[in-house]
């Protein structure tokens, strides 16, 4: 399975900088194509939450090309790469606790994972940045939207994150898997992308069956953007759209 992708990536008009970080990596190996893309919003309440942000997306790429794709050679189960990334996740945990503490600061970063191998998707999340299934709506589903959330946001009140990676302990991170055909995308963004917008949009702007090349996704990613910078958000805005091309 091959894949169109694109990245959008805006500090916004108020914030003073960006505190979310991305990262989209995909290899072709013997075993199919490996893609894997990551969003993850530094808390802004907290200091240094673009080093925290910055930190798990390193480390993210680094067990990209060091663990999953020696799994998928050896013909590991999900099972297995879904135990490894939770260590991660445990292992990053312990370094920004052991960061914060010496720093005497508090920090913290939302972690939205996606990784796709054949028509297998696998999703890792802790936070507030979400990830979306978008599908072209079916001629008997009209009135639906096609686009589907796939994570659950941790938070409590408006503002309080009650799930993150930084130095507040750990927790494993919501898990999800699926598959994903050919013709069906994937949006991950963080809160200040979607919170100025709706499911509606977000169909008839990033629908797959009008998205061909990856300047389109690139310049729809920016649309969606500049439209909830002028309808007043605030925050840094984040996503990436992942296609999958081929037969359903």
């Amino acid at each position: 399975m091959k894949f169109l992708s694109g990245v959008y990536w805006e500090r916004g008009s108020v914030a003073s900088g960006n505190q979310d970080s991305v990262a989209l990596v995909q290899v072709l190996t013997a075993r199919g194509r490996v893609l894997m893309a990551a969003v993850c919003d530094g808390m802004g309440g907290l200091e240094q939450g673009e080093m925290a942000s910055g930190y798990v997306t390193e480390r993210l790429q680094e067990w990209f090309y060091e663990s999953l794709l020696r799994a998928v050679q050896r013909k590991k189960p999900y099972w297995v790469i879904r135990r490894s990334l939770d260590r991660l996740v445990y292992h990053m945990q312990e370094q920004l606790s052991q960061y914060a503490q010496q720093e005497n600061i508090r920090l913290g970063t939302t972690m939205t994972v996606l990784v796709i191998w054949e028509k297998t998707y696998l999703v890792w999340h802790l936070g507030d940045s979400r990830a979306y299934r978008i599908c072209n709506p079916g001629r008997q589903r009209k009135k639906m939207t096609g686009v589907l959330c796939m994570t659950r946001d941790h938070v409590h009140g408006q503002n309080r994150l009650t799930k993150c990676i930084g130095s507040f302990g750990y927790m494993r991170p919501d898990f999800r898997m699926g598959v994903l055909r050919g013709g069906q995308a994937m949006l991950l963004c963080s809160d200040g992308f979607r919170h100025h917008i709706t499911e509606e949009e977000l169909s008839d702007v990033l629908r797959p069956g009008q998205i061909r090349q990856e300047e389109q996704i690139v310049r729809r990613l920016r649309e969606i953007g500049g439209a909830c910078i002028k309808r007043g958000e605030r925050d840094n805005l984040s996503a990436i759209y992942v296609k999958a091309e081929g037969r359903r």
